[in-house]
């Protein structure tokens, strides 16, 4: 018996997450995309793993270049979230008008964010649409300070302190 893929995304909007852009750079092309299949796997060494869908400009990247960078939005990037999920069709080049730094490599990361990394991929595996990258932490900036942006049953939350 095969799952239905629509009963699957139905019992997945119950998994709660935080929303990441993931960038990469390969010669002179730049992409970058919403994720939220991103998550830490080791502290020593440091690894992180993301999912990425195959035949999207950021995954051709990543493959070409090895490397990527990851930006961990805060509640305030609702709209920089939507613009790199692709939600605004009239918005050809996304980086367009958006403002960008650096850490150790090129890639860029996005003003503002709540924190950044830095990655050289080390393993990739196929998953049916998409590879699954699991990658060295080069570099990482941010202490987690902040508002998170938060993603739960196809809308965005913000979270309550919690009680002292």
């Amino acid at each position: 018996m095969t799952l239905n893929s629509e009963k699957l995304r139905r019992a997945m909007r119950a998994w709660t997450t935080g929303v990441a852009i993931i960038t990469s750079i390969y010669e002179d092309q730049q992409y970058g995309m919403t994720v939220n299949s991103f998550t830490s796997i080791s502290l020593d060494p440091p690894l992180v793993s993301v999912a990425l869908k195959q035949l999207t400009h950021t995954h051709e990247l990543v493959v070409k270049s090895g490397m990527f960078s990851v930006t961990i939005l805060t509640s305030a990037q609702r709209e920089l979230s939507d613009r790199f999920a692709g939600k605004l069709p009239s918005i050809t080049d996304r980086f367009d008008g958006v403002q960008t730094e650096t850490i150790s490599l090129d890639s860029p990361v996005f003003k503002d964010g709540m924190a950044y990394l830095d990655c050289r991929v080390v393993s990739s595996m196929p998953v049916g649409e998409n590879t699954l990258f699991v990658a060295e932490v080069l570099d990482a900036r941010g202490e987690g300070e902040g508002e998170p942006l938060v993603y739960h049953n196809r809308q965005y939350w913000k979270l309550t302190n919690p009680s002292p």
